[in-house]
């Protein structure tokens, strides 16, 4: 019996464990909790002025970029808070940050678990599918166009990012748009998907603020973030 009782615990203490990983594991926030439909107006028509003024630009850039934009825009199709480091400085790393690392690994989740469902409402095609003389130089997608996850991942965590290390603020902001940008430079995404992945990245941050369970992780992983990084505990004037 003392066996049969012991072998239950161990079995418990392993499935709780595996919980509450899961739970780490998932985004702080869903589409069930943020209807994109009444935040955001519709992608522009196909057909539409917009749409052909739009694609204008993105083959003025294909025409105009450099290697070096070719190279920037490619290296930030990859998707995390590292990309944030040309900013944040040597230290910022990831074997340096677990705390850190695993609250933002449930940011960028966040992101997709909102965006992805609405990017298969909308439907829109991307510019290299509207027209073949769009030329990426990033990986192609089959998602949708609109909104862009990229723009909406990188202002979500910019601002994220932002709120932990204020002295940064404006710096972090900056590489978030260019991080967005870069999107239209590679010929993935239209001005509009940017434009709106935007705004989907401010209301997501903004409702994650509001929860509690954001809240907590978030300090902990500030607080190891501000250590590692040789900052004061809080900002000077925070309080």
């Amino acid at each position: 019996m003392r066996k049969f009782i012991a072998s239950l615990l161990v079995m418990s203490f392993v499935g709780c464990s595996a919980s509450v990983l899961a739970k780490e594991e998932n985004p702080f926030i869903t589409s069930r909790e943020i209807d994109l439909i009444k935040l955001l107006p519709p992608p522009p028509a196909n057909d539409s002025l917009q749409t052909k003024e739009e694609l204008r630009e993105i083959l003025a850039l294909q025409a105009s970029r450099t290697p070096e934009m070719v190279a920037r825009s490619q290296a930030d199709a990859t998707e995390n808070i590292w990309r944030f480091a040309d900013v944040m400085g040597v230290r910022f790393k990831r074997e340096q940050l677990p705390a850190f690392a695993k609250f933002f690994e449930r940011v960028e989740a966040s992101e997709g678990a909102v965006v992805d469902t609405y990017k298969d409402v909308w439907k829109r095609p991307r510019p290299y599918l509207y027209s073949s003389e769009v030329k990426p130089v990033v990986k192609m997608s089959h998602s949708g166009s609109y909104p862009s996850g990229h723009a909406t991942g990188g202002t979500l965590m910019g601002i994220v990012l932002a709120n932990m290390v204020p002295e940064k603020r404006a710096e972090i902001m900056a590489r978030a748009a260019e991080y967005a940008n870069n999107r239209v430079i590679g010929g993935v995404h239209y001005r509009s998907d940017i434009e709106a992945g935007r705004i989907a990245g401010t209301v997501i941050a903004a409702r994650l603020q509001a929860r509690d369970d954001f809240n907590m992780s978030f300090e902990a992983a500030r607080k190891e973030l501000r250590n590692v990084l040789e900052l004061s505990p809080e900002p000077v004037g925070s309080k």
